[in-house]
């Protein structure tokens, strides 16, 4: 898990420290920088992917020449399945704090520290490594060499990584076996969500935190099916092979007083059940050591539905996967409260960022939260927006 991530001369962070936790939100107003901190993640993911950052390369050099080392041919792929981000230009800090401008990343994870420093190239998108700090303990000492210890286990571990605009509803999707069944990836925005259930369906929820009572059986089909449910009562959900060609057909069932109805496309249903899907079959399958990343998840969910869904991020994060939740929604943060103070997730497993920027430079405040769901402070800006509203209305 990664226990704090740092970001140098990237976007809108001349530097930054940001301690992450098992569940993190990450909240502010537009522009402020949370976004960079999930593409700052998935840029490593993408570069290691890649061939573009593979620590074993350069492990028996970089032991001769005390854990520091250039490396040719490698670097920080900019644009690929993940992110784009453009080029150099796009991604160094307008205020870069050296002479020479350098774009630096790191992580921590338990006791070893990982970094990465590239070079700043105006017109490339792999902006070449420069030098790489191997793994070393916090207190500065040398890793141990095995490859456990070498390569940062967020790299190769489970990953989801959504964006916040994702499928909508369409008449099909695409069958990727290599995505879905392959790499057991829904796509950045989703869209072998469909082609993944089809495969998964009859694969076992654990018992845990995210097992659903109300669900019909332990498989994923209907555990999918009672989560969804918290959001729109009596819905099921069917993907079906489309025979002829590589598409998947996505369907909706719902229980009424008289019994089922007929199933309904995706586009009679309305837009925020197929645009949650992917969200909740990220969460559903996480296990323990998988890391999820996640834009606006609450994006077209009634304030109901936005409460469950905090509730079911949490309930991942409990059962050992690694959260980080791009939020602006109130009822996102008061879910995440509520489930501190009903369990399943403990207050040191929840992290709060509150971000506020001015275009040039990003603050970062960071709440904390007790065991009733309590936070120890209420930043000018952290939600407070209805507060000001009923002030003006009764004012």
């Amino acid at each position: 898990m990664i226990d704090r991530l740092t970001l140098h001369n990237f976007k809108a962070f001349q530097h930054m420290e940001l301690p992450l936790g098992p569940l993190t939100l990450l909240t502010g107003l537009n522009s402020s920088g949370k976004s960079s901190v999930l593409q700052s993640i998935a840029l490593l993911r993408q570069s290691h992917e890649a061939g573009d950052l593979e620590v074993s390369r350069y492990l028996p050099e970089a032991r001769k020449t005390g854990l520091r080392t250039a490396v040719l041919n490698q670097g920080f792929l900019l644009n690929g399945e993940l992110v784009g981000l453009g080029t150099g230009v796009d991604v160094l800090h307008e205020d870069f704090a050296e002479d020479e401008p350098r774009i630096g990343l790191g992580v921590t994870e338990g006791p070893y520290r990982y970094g990465w420093t590239a070079a700043y190239e105006a017109e490339q998108n792999l902006l070449p490594l420069l030098d790489v700090d191997l793994p070393l303990t916090s207190e500065g000492a040398a890793a141990p060499t095995g490859p456990e210890a070498v390569t940062p286990s967020f790299l190769t571990a489970p990953f989801q990584y959504l964006h916040a605009d994702r499928i909508s509803p369409a008449e099909f999707y695409p069958r990727d076996h290599h995505a879905a069944v392959g790499r057991g990836f829904l796509g950045v925005r989703g869209e072998h969500t469909v082609n993944f259930l089809r495969h998964h369906a009859g694969d076992t929820v654990p018992a845990g935190p995210l097992h659903h009572r109300k669900a019909a059986s332990d498989l994923l089909r209907d555990q999918a099916a009672a989560w969804m449910g918290d959001l729109c009562p009596g819905v099921d959900i069917q993907a079906e092979p489309i025979e002829g060609v590589d598409a998947v057909r996505l369907s909706y069932g719902f229980q009424g007083t008289l019994g089922p109805t007929r199933r309904r496309r995706p586009s009679h249903v309305g837009f925020g059940l197929t645009y949650v899907l992917p969200v909740v079959v990220a969460c559903l399958t996480a296990r323990p050591g998988s890391l999820v990343l996640l834009e606006n998840p609450e994006a077209h969910l009634h304030p109901q539905g936005q409460t469950r869904m905090a509730a079911l991020a949490a309930a991942a994060a409990a059962q050992g996967a690694q959260v980080i939740m791009e939020t602006h929604s109130d009822h996102i943060i008061n879910g995440v409260r509520l489930a501190v103070k009903q369990g399943p997730i403990a207050p040191e497993q929840t992290v709060f960022h509150y971000f506020r920027g001015d275009g040039t430079g990003v603050e970062v405040v960071s709440p904390r939260i007790d065991a009733d769901g309590m936070l120890d402070q209420w930043p000018t800006g952290f939600f407070d927006e209805l507060e000001n509203t009923l002030d003006q209305l009764i004012g």
